[in-house]
């Protein structure tokens, strides 16, 4: 594990399917301070650029399924590339995940 980052060697949570994330995909949504402790947790889910960076951290910060599924949304993902690190999207994702 030498040269491996924190990042490339956390456990990302995962759905089964894209199909069960089934969050919000127009307006503000706020997340909750276990997802960002940021004092900027508002997002406007239109604004491509708020939206990326808020899947972001949900990606990054979710410790229940349940947070993946209530706020991302299959219709509107964005690229994985800026929120899984490339070793540990591809041992997790595989071919299942764009």
């Amino acid at each position: 594990m030498a040269g491996r980052t924190y990042a490339e060697n956390r456990p990302y949570l995962l759905p089964e399917t894209l199909a069960e994330l089934a969050g919000p995909v127009t307006g503000v949504i706020w997340l909750p301070l276990r997802l960002d402790w940021s004092a900027r947790t508002e997002f406007h889910l239109n604004d491509p650029a708020e939206r990326n960076v808020m899947y972001e951290r949900v990606i990054r910060e979710a410790t229940r399924i349940d947070d993946l599924r209530s706020y991302l949304n299959e219709e509107s993902p964005p690229s994985l590339d800026a929120a899984i690190p490339a070793r540990s999207r591809a041992a997790k994702l595989g071919s299942s995940f764009p």
